[in-house]
């Protein structure tokens, strides 16, 4: 995974993802003591960066008449669902059961036939893949492809021509897609802290391990950032490309979502926030001056459940 590939993602997807804007913060705001840029990627198709994976990945294969298939916490779902639509194609999309409400209904909106099923992603995927063998249709990994990293990567290119000078970039890590691309796009020319929850440690326990393991998953962020094990693709650009791996508390992730809706008017969910826990944390050593990029990366939450 390289620039290269992530050049090629972004002509691919061109016209089908949106240009999402940046904001720069005044100094020392949310708390971080930074300066502080904001990626609102939130404000992608579907609400979150999944879009640019699944475009690239459906618009890279042939896809059969049975369509496209997935497993999702629910982000990655209706990315998926979401571009089959836009490209004329079926979608079958398998979610864990604990999936919120407000993630399946958007799922079935998108016209995608929707499959509850087991207690973890895992188990989701399993039954994800036992289906695709029955009907042939095209799998669409949530994070463990190349044309899905790739498209992924399509985002960190963005933030680089829309922000110059960015000293370090903070990005939430579940499976791995969203780190794996930003890492491969900037290759070490920009520093790239991955930010997981205390009880979602996947890349933590594999760079610990020297190779991807699974966890036990939980918490707050588990819905969008619940994978049990890194994906390969990750680890293995985590290993060259990531500086290091915060690990952040559901409250601190709780803080966060309420800082950014206290102090932008942003109301995101929690795997969008943890990123931004990372750096409030104070478990990241600033340098004076450091200008720090922070992707805000999806915003599929109930809000009548936001609570501070």
């Amino acid at each position: 995974m390289n620039a290269t590939d992530i050049e090629a993602a972004a002509d691919r997807i061109h016209g089908h993802v949106r240009h999402t804007p940046i904001l720069e913060l005044e100094p020392d705001a949310l708390g971080c003591g930074a300066q502080l840029v904001l990626k609102l990627e939130f404000m992608q198709h579907t609400g979150a960066f999944k879009a640019r994976g699944a475009f690239n990945r459906i618009l890279c294969a042939p896809v059969p008449d049975s369509g496209v298939i997935a497993a999702s916490g629910g982000n990655h779902g209706a990315a998926v669902a979401y571009a089959a639509r836009q490209l004329g194609r079926r979608a079958e999309i398998f979610v864990p059961e604990s999936t919120p409400d407000v993630k399946v209904d958007r799922l079935r909106r998108y016209g995608a036939r929707v499959v509850l099923t087991g207690a973890s992603y895992g188990e989701a995927w399993a039954a994800s893949q036992a289906r695709a063998r029955e009907s042939g249709a095209l799998e669409v990994h949530a994070y463990d492809q190349p044309e899905v990293v790739a498209g992924q990567g399509t985002l960190a290119r963005e933030f680089e021509q829309q922000c110059q000078g960015l000293d370090t970039v903070f990005v939430a890590v579940g499976g791995g897609g969203l780190i794996g691309g930003v890492a491969a796009w900037f290759a070490g020319r920009v520093k790239v802290i991955a930010v997981e929850p205390e009880r979602c440690p996947t890349l933590y326990c594999a760079i610990r391990d020297g190779e991807p393991v699974d966890v036990e998953v939980g918490g707050i962020a588990a819905d969008s950032l619940g994978a049990r094990r890194i994906g390969r693709i990750a680890f293995e650009v985590a290993q060259q490309h990531v500086d290091s791996v915060v690990l952040v508390s559901d409250q601190e992730i709780r803080d966060s979502q309420r800082a950014l809706w206290d102090s932008v008017r942003v109301l995101v969910e929690p795997g969008a926030a943890a990123a931004l826990a990372g750096l409030r944390s104070g478990k990241y050593q600033l340098s004076a001056g450091e200008r720090i990029g922070v992707v805000v990366c999806g915003a599929n939450t109930d809000p009548t459940k936001f609570v501070a």
